[in-house]
């Protein structure tokens, strides 16, 4: 996914209200960027840390900036992470226009925010010769040790009901995957058990259900954020 223009850099001055980051570009002036993050975000708000922003194609738009990376200092060496939750659906809708997303290979539609269950909405439905697909899609930004993407960064109950939800259409028959899209240069994945059991226990729950789970990570850039390759899920049963 290039970015219609280049982004422009700045330096990180604070994250506050979870949605607001103030921001210095590099002529001084002093810029509030909407955060499209409601995540804890840990290790990312560090104050100083160059960030990369976008700017809003919408002229009246209240917030004329968007924050989309962060170079953080992670365990392995500093890198860009992409914090912009709002790309991943993006990146696997456009993986699946191009043909470029293995996991949908085969699919013939896409619909996004389709409602299942009692009350939840599946972020893709996707359709094909072996019938429907509910596919969710899930953000990942956090790297504690070298190489190991991990998620969640805080307390996800609505992840876990979503886990649980897709279990449940396995079970009634039907087909259902998540897909962890890993906003960074990453070799393998986990999910978070010590920061939310919760969804740790959810996400095996739906794997010994037949739900089917991968992760790619990204290559990205001032130019474009992009799925490079998918990685192992190395969660034990």
């Amino acid at each position: 996914m290039r970015f219609p223009a280049p982004l422009t850099e700045g330096r990180l001055l604070r994250r506050y209200k979870r949605f607001l980051a103030d921001v210095e570009l590099a002529d001084g002036a002093v810029v509030t960027a909407h955060c499209a993050n409601p995540g804890a975000m840990l290790g990312l708000v560090v104050p100083g840390r160059p960030v990369l922003l976008s700017a809003a194609a919408n002229p009246a738009r209240k917030l004329a900036w968007s924050w989309e990376m962060v170079e953080a200092d992670l365990p392995g060496g500093p890198q860009w992470v992409g914090i912009n939750t709002l790309r991943p659906n993006a990146l696997v809708a456009e993986g699946f226009r191009e043909g470029t997303l293995p996991a949908l290979r085969g699919a013939t539609a896409l619909k996004p925010e389709v409602r299942y269950a009692r009350a939840s909405r599946v972020d893709f439905l996707a359709d094909g010769p072996d019938g429907p697909c509910h596919v969710e899609v899930k953000n990942c930004h956090m790297m504690r040790r070298a190489g190991l993407a991990e998620f969640p960064d805080c307390t996800a109950a609505r992840s876990a009901r979503h886990m649980d939800d897709l279990a449940g259409v396995v079970r009634a028959g039907g087909r259902a995957m998540v897909i962890v899209v890993v906003q960074m240069r990453a070799e393998r994945f986990d999910v978070a058990g010590d920061i939310d059991p919760a969804f740790a226990a959810a996400f095996r729950r739906a794997r010994a259900a037949g739900v089917e789970t991968r992760a790619y990570a990204c290559r990205l850039s001032p130019e474009e954020v992009a799925l490079a390759h998918e990685i192992p899920i190395v969660t034990a049963p």
